[in-house]
């Protein structure tokens, strides 16, 4: 299962361009999977419902099953957040997972970038950047991909995958 981040700052376009990648990279028959970091207590769960009442009753984990899709969630009650090999070894398996966020882990990386941000580039501190998707070509070796243009993005992502 490869493993690839899709890295930058707040507001460059990181949740865009991965649901413009899912259908193209699905299309490519390949199957992925999504981890998303978030800095914020989401709540994922329907407050009353029985599995968000089994959750404030205590539970570690509650797992919602319907015929449509499932849902597991693990509560940390001040346990330190676990670490992104842990997220990924819950997965089941595929061809790819994306992984947004977890801007500073050492996995390989796309850079996503807008000039608009006025931020600095993150890939020249960081070795594993593979690639930038950006609306501006940076002044530096690295591979560019027009941010604007998600089926060159996809085509390199199969490749990278592939390889």
């Amino acid at each position: 299962m490869k493993t690839l981040g899709i890295a930058g700052y707040s507001g460059c376009g990181k949740t865009t361009l991965i649901e413009k990648l899912l259908p193209l990279l699905r299309a490519a028959g390949l199957t992925v999977s999504v981890i998303k970091q978030s800095h914020h207590d989401v709540e994922v769960d329907v407050a009353g419902k029985d599995s968000w009442r089994h959750r404030q009753a205590g539970a570690q984990e509650t797992l919602l099953a319907t015929p449509y899709r499932w849902m597991l969630v693990g509560e940390l009650r001040g346990a330190p957040e676990p670490a992104l090999e842990q997220h990924l070894a819950r997965l089941s398996p595929c061809d790819l997972v994306l992984v947004e966020g977890y801007k500073h882990a050492a996995l390989a990386k796309l850079e996503v970038w807008r000039a608009a941000n006025a931020k600095p580039w993150l890939f020249p501190d960081d070795a594993h950047f593979i690639a930038v998707a950006a609306d501006t070509k940076p002044d530096a070796a690295i591979r560019y991909l027009n941010l604007n243009n998600p089926e060159a993005i996809a085509a390199f992502i199969l490749d990278w995958t592939r390889s």
